[in-house]
């Protein structure tokens, strides 16, 4: 990826700045082999940990940092030409990024690139973040060169230091459930008295919470659409006032009855999962359908 002018110093500072730190961790690489005694021990998962702002050494990759996870907190206001839904990055990636077990940012930059099977190829962080720009926020992809993507990844790499290359970390992603058939009928009910509060009973968001279903969400092809992922979501973090308290057969019957409601389509749909595999709740056809 090469960076526009106007931002190659910022860009260079800050892939320099975090390809030395994301490196601390990892084994040296070599010609040669070494023999199993000599390896270097590398982790099986890497511990979470938040970096501080005082490891960033130069002014230039702080505004960039600052700025980027700015873009993460408030993505429709700050990008409004690249996001139609009425969301942010952080209604998903909570806190900013920064809480473990839901749905991190912290050591991403560190996992890639990384061969994803719903796009059929090895994506770089770019394509992962344009991925969640196109379907998560229903919009357009950033320019891969410009500012804002410049300074969404610096703030994935300053989230990243001292995270081995490639190495699962704890409290990655979300816990999974043990996938249930979910009752839309039941799950209607508790998204009434539960959900509503802050989602607002057509789904349509409030200034407390995003939109659920409607022009204004995230569309079909979002990873949020599919039924196992926001089970698992809505066990952990909702309600957002007494997490947890929700059952995991609660939690698949709300997520069976806010993805059974109308959303944006997304017209590349039949491409995803190319090789074959698509999850068994994904809800449209690919070219890789079972």
């Amino acid at each position: 990826m090469k960076p526009s002018p106007s931002n190659t110093c910022a860009f260079s500072v800050a892939v320099t700045f975090i390809a030395i730190a994301c490196a601390e961790n990892a084994p040296e690489r070599s010609d040669t082999v070494a023999p199993a005694s000599e390896a270097p021990a590398i982790p099986v998962r890497a511990a979470f940990r938040i970096p501080q702002e005082s490891e960033i050494k130069d002014s230039v990759t702080l505004a960039s940092v600052r700025r980027g996870r700015a873009l993460i907190q408030a993505t429709r206001d700050s990008l409004p030409q690249n996001v139609g839904a009425s969301l942010t990055c952080g209604n998903c990636h909570v806190g900013g990024g920064t809480v473990r077990d839901a749905m991190p940012l912290v050591g991403s930059y560190a996992r890639f690139p990384q061969f994803r099977a719903r796009s059929g190829r090895v994506d770089v962080l770019e394509d992962r973040i344009n991925d969640c720009f196109e379907r998560s926020m229903n919009g357009k992809a950033l320019d891969r060169a410009g500012k804002d993507m410049h300074d969404i990844v610096s703030y994935l790499a300053f989230l990243s230091i001292g995270m081995p290359v490639g190495i699962d970390m704890e409290g990655q992603g979300i816990p999974r459930l043990e996938p249930v058939p979910g009752d839309t009928a039941a799950g209607r009910q508790v998204f009434a008295s539960t959900c509503a509060v802050c989602h607002g009973a057509d789904g349509g968001g409030t200034l407390a919470a995003p939109p659920l279903w409607g022009e204004k969400s995230y569309n079909i092809g979002a990873g949020m659409a599919r039924v196992n992922t926001a089970a698992a979501f809505i066990h952990k973090l909702m309600p957002r006032d007494k997490p947890g308290t929700l059952t995991p057969q609660q939690a698949f019957d709300v997520a069976a009855f806010v993805n059974s409601r109308p959303r944006p389509d997304f017209a590349r749909k039949k491409f995803d999962w190319p090789r074959g595999g698509a999850p068994p709740d994904v809800a449209y056809q690919t070219r890789g359908a079972r």
